[in-house]
């Protein structure tokens, strides 16, 4: 148990990890263009219904979060956690699974379906509605667990219905990080 403990201490997700970071740390000069890095371990997930200040909290001992906004309403996000155990990864995908499925509002609601990648997978949309029918404006995420981490890839803009096209370019993203994730995920000791 100490050596765990030890180890987990030990864990961080190294600089240029991330597929996007390359990208952002490009300078821009374009004031309706940001990127922003964080490798802030308590980081909200960048799919979080209702916003849920502790969802996906318990058990972390890294994250790292790439986040792009382009002005006035588009932005795409990459975020890479690593938690102390597999069944810690597993317990935040099944509690965000159940907050994108209970979370909805008279305007906006989430949805969930299973998705084949990694140890397990998901889409998550959210979508917003207008007199009952889909409106402009909406997120389109993929969730993605490999052992004791979560991959998540969103994102965000003026979508119309949702779609399975919608998920393509994030799908293509979590399918990247799985083939590395193992250098820094516990992929040997995943039972899956």
């Amino acid at each position: 148990m100490l050596i765990s403990l030890v180890l987990a201490a030990a864990v961080s997700i190294p600089n240029g990890f991330l597929l996007s970071e390359k990208a952002a740390a490009v300078k821009d000069d374009d004031p309706e263009t940001s990127w922003s890095v964080s490798a802030r371990k308590t980081a909200p997930l960048v799919v979080d219904p209702c916003e849920r200040p502790k969802l996906g909290q318990a058990g972390r001992v890294a994250a790292k979060t790439v986040v792009y906004t382009a002005v006035p309403d588009y932005s795409k996000s990459e975020q890479v956690v690593l938690y102390a155990s597999e069944a810690a990864a597993r317990k935040a995908m099944k509690d965000l699974r159940a907050a994108a499925a209970g979370c909805r509002t008279a305007g906006y609601r989430y949805a969930v379906a299973p998705l084949t990648l990694g140890d397990e997978a998901m889409t998550v949309s959210g979508q917003s509605y207008q007199g009952g029918k889909p409106a402009i404006g909406g997120e389109r995420a993929v969730v993605a667990r490999r052992a004791n981490a979560l991959l998540l890839y969103t994102r965000a803009g003026e979508w119309g219905r949702p779609a399975k096209a919608d998920y393509r370019e994030q799908a293509k993203d979590a399918q990247r990080m799985l083939l590395k994730i193992c250098r820094i995920a516990r992929c040997e000791m995943s039972r899956s």
